[in-house]
Parts: C-alpha cells; sequence; structure tokens
C-alpha cells in the first residue's frame, strides 16, 4: 500500500487531497503537513508543521498543494529524502524546473508537476493541440473563483503554451485592434500573440473556454469543474502510478496516455 503525505493540509485542496487518500482503499494517508495550522486534524491524523514529518512516517509520495515558494523548498526536499512528489502548485519558471529536474534527475524519487488534475481539463487541453492547426485564430477565457491570487491560470497558460507549439510556425490573423477603450480590455497576449483572458468572480471554481475560429465556423472548448471533488481522481492516479515515470513530468497527460 502507498504511503501518502499531504503538503499544504489545511488549504482547500489540500484538506480535500486529505480525504480523497484516506477514502482510498490502497492508499494510507500517515502525514499531513502546513505550517499555518499545526495540531489541526485532516484526514484522521494531527497536522504537523514540519517536512521532517514525511521522512519520519515513510511517505513514498507526498501530494503538494502550497504557492512556489513553499513548494520550491519541499520539492527539493523530498527528493533527497527519496520521496515521490505529486504537486499543482503553479507558478513555477524556467530556472525553477530546471533545478527541478536536477534535484530529482535519475535518483529514485519522481516528480509530476500538474497544472490541473481534472480529466476533463487534461482532455481539453489535448483537444485544443489538435484543433491549433486547423484555425486562424484561438483565444483563451479563464474563470476562477475570487480567491485566486494569480492570473492567468497554470492551466490556461499550459494551453496556451501548447496550441503554440502545435501550430508551429504558421501565423494566427493579425489582431486588428487599434484602441482600448479600456486598457486591457483585449486580454495578455501570450505565446504567439494569442489572447488570453482571466475572470475572477464569486460562486465558480474553475472553467475554461479555448475558441478557436476559421472562415464562416468556430469551435469552442469547454471545461468546468463545479467542485474540488473533480480534481482529487486525478491526484490518486498520480499517486498511484508516479513510481513508473522517472525524473520529472509536466501534466498528467503521460499517467492516462494521451
Amino acid at each position: 500500500m502507498m504511503r501518502v503525505g499531504v503538503h499544504g493540509a489545511v488549504g482547500r485542496m489540500g484538506t480535500a487531497a486529505c480525504e480523497a487518500v484516506a477514502g482510498a482503499d490502497d492508499l494510507e494517508l500517515v502525514a499531513a503537513v502546513d505550517r499555518a495550522a499545526p495540531g489541526e486534524e485532516r484526514g484522521g491524523i494531527a497536522v504537523s508543521g514540519e517536512l521532517k514529518a514525511f521522512a519520519d512516517a515513510e511517505c513514498d509520495v507526498v501530494v503538494d498543494f502550497t504557492v512556489a515558494d513553499a513548494a520550491r523548498v519541499a520539492l527539493p526536499w523530498l527528493a533527497m529524502h527519496g520521496i515521490h512528489a505529486v504537486t499543482g502548485t503553479t507558478g513555477w519558471s524556467d530556472a525553477d524546473l530546471d533545478e527541478l529536474r536536477s534535484a530529482f534527475g535519475d535518483g529514485p524519487a519522481h516528480c509530476l508537476i500538474a497544472p490541473n488534475f481534472a480529466i476533463s481539463a487534461v482532455l481539453m487541453m489535448r483537444f485544443a493541440e489538435l484543433a491549433a492547426p486547423h484555425f486562424d485564430t484561438a483565444e483563451i477565457i479563464e474563470y476562477h473563483h475570487d480567491r485566486k491570487v494569480d492570473a492567468p491560470s497554470g492551466t490556461a497558460t499550459v494551453t496556451a503554451d501548447r496550441i503554440a507549439a502545435a501550430r508551429g510556425d504558421a501565423p494566427w490573423n493579425p489582431d486588428p485592434t487599434e484602441h482600448e477603450v479600456y486598457p486591457g480590455a483585449r486580454g495578455g497576449a501570450g505565446p504567439g500573440g494569442i489572447r488570453v483572458h482571466g475572470v475572477r468572480m464569486h460562486g465558480m471554481v474553475a472553467h475554461q473556454d479555448v475558441i478557436f475560429g476559421a472562415e464562416g465556423q468556430s469551435l469552442t472548448i469547454r471545461q468546468d469543474s463545479y467542485d474540488r471533488s473533480s480534481f482529487m481522481p486525478g491526484v490518486l492516479l498520480a499517486c498511484r502510478r508516479i513510481a513508473d515515470h522517472p525524473g520529472v513530468v509536466i501534466g498528467l497527460d503521460t499517467y492516462l496516455g494521451v
């Protein structure tokens, strides 16, 4: 049975991860860490404030739902202790990724960085890649709850990167906008000039539209997560399969075979 720890255990995603792991027949929640609230209980165990709780509990894998500053410390620490890392934390720079690749390397511990654990979101990004070469324009609108502090979302950023890569050197139709009445009305220009728009709205969880256009037609690929429970099947899948995927893997696609 895989022994699992959760980092960032008292946050909304961390709490959901603790409950999901604790409820899985083939996984065991053995450690929960969060510097913000040591002593609280999640998934039937007491929360610790120290990373060493993961080593003391002999974790096989740790699920990380924190912020980039905390994860930059925690993930290399896990690699050093031979513990697999599954993280949904976003905000990684190219330098951060290089450091993680160096930390995990060919060692016994592996790392998965997933901007989104919802299976529907993984498929949405894949479908967008397939559509990209066949259209003349593309824009992304991502919608999140009003407590999300970064924009655009990690999912939107990865989607834009993958669309641009799938498009290759083929240019998009030029943007005809010459004047924005409200600065920023056309969103932010991502890779290849793909416009990305971020909405922050009370009552939402995580949603995204990828809109493609060509002469006389358009295609909208829509993904919705109405509850954080939508991410948990992907989290559990990652815990179960990470031992089979060495080094640093970005995105859950490889684990799904898509």
